[in-house]
């Protein structure tokens, strides 16, 4: 019998945006009406937080970072990080006694119209919302906080 595999506590927040500051947001399948941007926890612990981030905008979107459609360089790392409390519904997923998750934000900019395949198990829409607006309608206040520290940030995923 092998051993149960837990998640590692630590994960990426990536806020999806276009130029014009529209963000996109993903309405988890398991949780209706529970937006979010990306989000996910590392594979391995030497996972460092820039692969993390690109495997799961991968997996949950289908954007390919380091396409000609959004080159590497429109993955920026805001240098922000969260340690907050796992909500008591998903800490089965973790290792016991792990009650506290570490979280790296990271900013994507890519075309308003990007195709998005979202992965039907995770997610079961997305919608694209002005920024102030996609701030309010998270679920997570961590991720309502990234995205309202996207002003800020939009010169560095220009190049500025």
């Amino acid at each position: 019998m092998s051993s149960p595999s837990f998640k590692i506590p630590q994960s990426v927040l990536v806020v999806i945006h276009s130029p014009q500051l529209d963000v996109l947001l993903i309405e988890r399948a398991k949780q209706p009406d529970f937006w979010q941007s990306v989000t996910g926890s590392k594979d391995a612990l030497d996972e460092s937080w820039r692969t993390t981030a690109i495997r799961e905008v991968a997996e949950e979107t289908g954007i390919e970072v380091g396409s000609p459609e959004v080159p590497q360089a429109h993955l920026v790392d805001w240098n922000i990080e969260n340690h907050y409390e796992i909500y008591p519904v998903w800490r089965h997923r973790y290792a016991p006694g792990i009650t506290h998750n570490l979280e790296h934000v990271f900013g994507l900019m890519v075309p308003r119209d990007i195709p998005i395949t979202l992965a039907p198990r995770e997610h079961t829409q997305h919608l694209w919302l002005p920024w102030q607006e996609a701030a309010d309608k998270c679920f997570s206040p961590s991720n309502a906080e990234a995205i309202l520290q996207l002003p800020r940030f939009i010169g560095k995923a220009r190049g500025g």
